[in-house]
């Protein structure tokens, strides 16, 4: 049987503290709220009890940040695309900021399966004022458990309308693009960091910001290649390609910490979930 579930998430502040108010419908919800660096930012785990989607599955996500709103968003495990029955897997996310709004949507990193047949898409929108800071990344198949990407189709998909358009697809025998010295070179886990501004990042702090994240891609794990670029004035994009899903994850989770400092002063720890 498919799943439809949905998940709607809309976060509000008063008083100096972010709150959210969801509506779900099927295995798709987010935990109890937690605020362990302060009542201004609203930390919450999306969870899918499933475990994972199958051809016919879609999950639709929607996240609305209301004026002065702070919301970060995560997930306890990796999102899988298991092998596909014949249909494909969806998964849907929009997500809605408001003037001086910020989000942090980070959600743990997305496992292609081999024969899976699946779409990945994050939409956004900033008002003026409004902040993002959202990675993506995706590992295909699993070759370390002898479970390589031989088969099937996996689909990316990341926009902002009228700023950022990237999109992809993957075919598992497309061997040019899955080993070529143009495209993945032979490397199976593949990400994306954004940070996104609805009023343009002035030249001296996006440029500040580029150099610093370039002196700490110089000591990224081995084998992990990357790259960080302004492809206008409201984004910075990091970009990488590595062999294995974890030194991706550490070098993209010190790059936020740093991107998070640097813009709005936060030094919190990462979320717990993160560690457990």
């Amino acid at each position: 049987m498919a799943w439809h579930a949905q998940l709607s998430l809309d976060y509000q502040t008063q008083q100096g503290k972010s709150t959210v108010q969801f509506l779900h419908d099927g295995p798709l919800r987010v935990l109890k709220s937690l605020y362990p660096e302060g009542p201004a930012i609203c930390h919450n785990v999306l969870v899918h009890p499933p475990g994972g989607l199958v051809g016919g599955d879609i999950l639709d996500i929607s996240v609305h940040v209301g004026q002065g709103a702070h919301a970060l968003v995560t997930t306890p495990g990796a999102t899988r695309f298991y092998k596909s029955n014949g249909q494909r897997a969806l998964q849907r996310t929009r997500l809605q900021l408001d003037s001086g709004a910020r989000l942090e949507w980070l959600p743990l990193e997305a496992i292609a399966y081999n024969a899976c047949d699946a779409a990945n898409q994050l939409e956004f929108a900033l008002a003026e004022g409004a902040q993002l800071l959202n990675w993506d990344i995706t590992a295909l198949g699993l070759p370390n458990a002898g479970q390589p990407f031989e088969q099937g189709a996996f689909v990316q998909h990341i926009e902002w309308p009228g700023h950022f358009l990237e999109h992809g697809e993957i075919a598992a025998k497309d061997s040019l693009l899955l080993d070529g010295a143009l495209g993945l070179a032979g490397r199976r886990c593949m990400g994306t960091l954004i940070l996104a501004s609805g009023t343009p990042l002035a030249r001296g702090q996006r440029e500040s910001l580029e150099e610093s994240t370039h002196a700490m891609l110089e000591s990224a794990p081995e084998g992990l290649i990357a790259g960080v670029t302004a492809p206008n004035e409201h984004m910075l994009v990091l970009r990488g390609l590595s062999p294995l899903v974890e030194p991706m994850m550490q070098l993209w989770k010190s790059v936020w910490a740093h991107w998070r400092s640097e813009l709005w002063g936060v030094n919190g720890d990462a979320p717990r979930i993160w560690s457990t």
